[in-house]
């Protein structure tokens, strides 16, 4: 089975001669519709000489959405730069295309969402990857089910282990069965991520205040939100480390974790999580762009157990929760900067140790007020926003391709696009909205599509050409742009 790294590797090899030219990897002048035999990965590197369309032939399609058609037309007819709107068609349906594995289970919905070119289902990058479609849901019944069937699966994922990132569709095992930790067959990975729980909580609030609808939220879906609350209060980690333990056979630091727990945290409210949304570990326990998203997610959790569980003692619990922690936030999490004033550390151990830094993985600091955890105009943010698209942060890259942040998990010098988008998306200067808009057209490599990372002077130098999340988040930032009126001459 392929994983990220190893995929990345791979890709590298095959990718390094794209140097050459575009016509090194074109496609023939006649292209018929592909047809998704077996992996997308291979036909979404492919460089297309036109903008005749990228996305599966409709037969080969995983799953396919009247509303997402219809907004897709609507949208792409507007699109003024003739590449921006061919982008735009390969990405925004790209969940659907090719990660949505629907059926019905136990007469309920079941959708298993695979991340892209690896055939597993992160609970992050799930719920990212449908949550561009929630908003859609009410137009289309057969949307609206296949969602119920992502919330359903994800409820089940937390009940099997809280502590997993990643889920198999089955009992199938996978290749990390040999990490040092408590692995069961049906999952993938299991690297302890806040984010990876506060997305599922996400998911479900936003399709609740969408649709109305809470059929999904039934005595299973409440127990794995108690499950949720557990999780969180262990891993405050105030009577001791826990059962949670983790190390891997590897020559990576960034994949393991020191002594089976990670670096020592001394207990403040603050929830420990031993690795990033990169699912690179933590150097210091106290992740804070997860923390605030935590908070966030709790207070959601709250008004969902009221409301529709009538779970008033939980409830309570989970706003009490909230609160802790973010008083140990601003407690422990905020930092004074010799350039930028009071800022958000990224890491923080509670004995005073901080890592001042920022990755391009959603929770991040840049990326705060895109999850509801930030108000955008709060100077906190605001200082915090300009410390991280700038030197001082340590995986901040400027090149002759283009800027952006990238992070550890892929290494110096590489952009991710999502840092890119997350700068739009939390922008009010129409100058630097553009620029965003245009170096993420400029730097497809010519696939149509966007990738997970690429070279800070060479965008033809890049990672994952097949990445679901980074393209339907793509697709969520065209939508709202236009809708808000921005870039009129090019949107």
């Amino acid at each position: 089975m392929t994983t990220r790294r190893n995929f990345l590797k791979a890709s590298s090899l095959s990718l390094a001669g794209w140097a050459l030219g575009e016509k090194l990897m074109a496609v023939p002048d006649a292209v018929p519709s592909v047809q998704q035999a077996g992996s997308f990965t291979e036909h979404a590197k492919l460089v297309w000489k036109d903008y005749s369309t990228k996305r599966p032939a409709e037969a080969a399609r995983k799953f396919t959405s009247v509303a997402v058609e219809n907004k897709l037309a609507e949208v792409k007819a507007h699109i003024k730069d003739p590449k921006l709107a061919w982008m735009f068609e390969n990405c925004y349906p790209n969940t659907l295309d090719t990660t949505c594995e629907f059926k019905m289970k136990n007469g309920k919905p079941d959708t298993f969402v695979i991340t892209g070119d690896i055939h597993a289902m992160w609970l992050r990058d799930s719920s990212a990857q449908v949550y561009p479609y929630v908003v859609l849901a009410n137009r289309d019944e057969k949307l609206k089910t296949m969602l119920q069937g992502v919330i359903n699966r994800q409820t089940d994922c937390v009940l099997i282990d809280p502590y997993a990132n990643g889920f198999n569709e089955g009992p199938t095992g996978s290749e990390w069965e040999s990490d040092h930790t408590e692995m069961k067959k049906e999952l993938h990975e299991r690297k302890w991520e806040i984010d990876s729980l506060c997305y599922t909580v996400r998911l479900a609030y936003h399709y609740w205040k969408e649709t109305g609808d809470t059929t999904v939220f039934d005595s299973k879906w409440e127990q794995a939100q108690g499950t949720i609350y557990d999780t969180f209060v262990v891993q405050q980690r105030k009577n001791g480390n826990g059962p949670y333990t983790f190390g891997r056979t590897t020559s990576k630091q960034s994949d393991t974790l020191l002594n089976k727990y990670g670096n020592p945290v001394r207990p403040c409210g603050l929830i420990v999580s031993s690795f990033r949304p990169s699912d690179d570990a933590c150097i210091f326990g106290f992740l804070i762009p997860s923390n605030l998203f935590a908070v966030t997610s709790l207070r959601q959790m709250a008004e969902m157990l009221r409301k529709i569980r009538n779970n008033t003692a939980l409830a309570d619990k989970c706003e009490a929760l909230a609160q802790e922690v973010e008083e140990a936030i601003r407690k422990h999490g905020i930092v004074e900067h010799p350039e930028f004033g009071k800022i958000y550390a990224y890491e923080v151990d509670g004995y005073g140790g901080r890592n001042l830094m920022d990755d391009s993985n959603v929770p991040s600091l840049l990326g705060l007020p895109f999850l509801g955890c930030a108000d955008m105009d709060d100077p906190l943010y605001q200082n915090t926003r300009r410390f991280t698209w700038s030197g001082w942060n340590p995986y901040f890259f400027k090149g002759k391709a283009a800027e952006g942040i990238g992070g550890p998990h892929i290494g110096p010098d590489y952009v991710w696009p999502m840092s890119l988008i997350m700068l739009a998306h939390t922008s009010k200067d129409e100058k630097e909205i553009r620029y965003c808009i245009e170096t993420l057209r400029d730097t497809d490599a010519g696939t149509g599509f966007i990738h997970e990372s690429f070279h800070k002077d060479n965008a033809m130098d890049y990672t994952r050409p097949w990445m679901a999340w980074a393209n339907t988040l793509f697709g969520e930032l065209i939508i709202r742009l236009q809708e808000e009126g921005r870039l009129k001459d090019l949107l």
